[in-house]
């Protein structure tokens, strides 16, 4: 049974509300993003074990070091990264209002980008 006064089927009405065809993408970066994730996770696991009962001088010895210092970098920003791209899919699922939608997406991006900048600072600040 048709719900609107029109003679147009499901189908006919529901053409155009389709994608905007940026799902795969997205979907595709959330995937690349959390199997980089799996390797610079076990190797900050691998860094952190390194850092237990290291002092100051030692423990800026291991960060400093260009190859942690690079990969902690790069867990910053892989991290953050994926991290924006899971809240706006959450956002997207749960905030019906597109205009709160819309801040919200916007928010937590200006936020994650912050940190994420604030992050790897710090860690240039060691390194260098």
């Amino acid at each position: 049974m048709l719900k609107s006064s029109s003679m147009k089927t499901p189908l006919a009405e529901a053409r155009g509300l389709g994608t905007a065809k940026s799902g795969l993408s997205h979907w595709w970066h959330q995937r690349l993003t959390a199997i980089a994730m799996i390797g610079l996770v076990a190797w900050m696991c691998v860094i952190i074990v390194m850092l237990i009962g290291a002092d100051y001088p030692g423990a800026m010895a291991i960060l400093s070091h260009p190859v942690n210092a690079a990969l902690v970098m790069l867990f910053i920003g892989v991290g953050f990264w994926h991290s924006s791209l899971g809240l706006q899919v959450v956002l997207e699922d749960y905030v019906a209002h597109e205009g709160v939608r819309l801040a919200l997406i916007i928010a937590i991006r200006m936020v994650l980008v912050l940190l994420g900048a604030v992050s790897l600072l710090s860690v240039l600040k060691i390194a260098l």
